[in-house]
């Protein structure tokens, strides 16, 4: 049998050395056998939080014309505000509405690759529609980076690599990114009640570690098993849903596994879900040679044997929606493991 419910784990049990083989402990189960946890104690003030949550819903109250401003389409960066309905996965419409922001970065100079055109500085609303809006986020994405830089030591400690080892794939100055989404329950939408309106499609997430923020108490993310049975995480007050993402499965050469989630738009008369997922920077020069051949070292044996233990307990993977890694992808794929994912999602 695969899981059937998402672990909660502590980070404060972390920062004491007599709880912390504990925690490592549940983290490695956690990282191999789910790919997603709870994470409560993480460090940020009861007042930041609130005051992300109050700013980030009163977004969407800002009036349409000024949105339209900050539209993701004026940007190279892919930064700014998107209308509802605009995006795709999983080859279907998602019934969201939102705005993408990252830690600021000035525009790459003429003779930089295209790709760093991806840093840039955020379109922001402006100070007389959102007051606040610019100074909280700002510095919700500073204690953030702090925050994921930290667990993702911890990532490696729990498989026994240097705990310094995902370091040489995060810049000096990296850029994370966050949203901040409007789901639209289904009388909204103009959709009837009863039918599943897909919120977002089934899909990973790419970078390394991603940390999601449920600002209602809306049901609606759902985890898929190996089994492809789709598992609730209901949001649970002052807590971060941890995802591990396709690059950290590549890293790990499979031990870590990036799973397969989705969001279902609430209910008819429930009013709208409100996320702020935020999303650990990864460089933006690594290569998949570096990825695949070099990556950051040879995982124990001792931990890869456990992580095929639970591959050959449940069967590996069902219903999955990606396999992008490149075929040849390690000694993963040659022990019957799965191949691990680095594809964007």
């Amino acid at each position: 049998m695969s899981f059937t419910s998402i672990p909660i784990l502590d980070l404060e049990l972390s920062r004491d050395p007599a709880t912390k083989p504990e925690f490592l402990n549940q983290l490695r189960n956690a990282l191999m056998e789910v790919g997603f946890l709870y994470l409560k104690n993480v460090g940020i003030s009861d007042e930041l939080w609130d005051e992300v949550i109050k700013e980030g819903k009163s977004f969407f109250d800002i009036p349409r014309e000024e949105k339209l401003k900050i539209e993701m389409k004026n940007a190279p960066s892919f930064l700014g505000y998107s209308q509802l309905s605009a995006e795709i996965t999983a080859g279907a419409v998602d019934n969201r509405e939102q705005i993408d922001l990252s830690t600021e970065h000035v525009l790459p100079g003429p003779g930089a690759p295209a790709f760093y055109n991806l840093l840039g500085p955020n379109q922001w609303p402006s100070e007389e529609s959102a007051p606040k809006f610019r100074s909280t986020y700002t510095e919700y994405m500073r204690q953030m980076g702090e925050i994921t830089m930290y667990f993702t030591s911890l990532i490696a400690e729990a498989i026994r690599l240097p705990r310094d080892a995902f370091e040489k794939y995060v810049e000096a100055d990296p850029q994370h990114k966050l949203k901040i989404i409007k789901y639209p329950d289904l009388a909204e939408l103009g959709l009837p009640a009863g039918v599943q309106g897909q919120g977002v499609g089934p899909h990973k997430d790419s970078m390394l570690t991603s940390y999601l923020l449920q600002a209602t108490n809306h049901r609606g993310l759902q985890v898929q098993n190996v089994q492809g049975e789709w598992i609730d995480a209901a949001p649970i007050d002052r807590t971060l849903v941890v995802a591990i993402g396709q690059g950290m499965e590549a890293l790990t050469q499979g031990v870590c596994v990036s799973t397969t989630h989705r969001v279902l738009s609430p209910e008819s008369g429930t009013g709208a879900r409100f996320s702020i997922p935020f999303f650990q920077g990864i460089k933006l020069d690594a290569t998949f040679e570096e990825l695949e051949q070099v990556g950051v070292g040879r995982v124990p044996d001792d931990i890869r044997r456990q992580r095929q233990a639970i591959v050959d307990r449940t069967g590996g993977r069902v219903d999955d929606v990606e396999f992008t890694f490149r075929s040849g992808a390690g000694d993963a794929a040659q022990q019957g493991q799965e191949p691990p994912g680095c594809g964007g999602a």
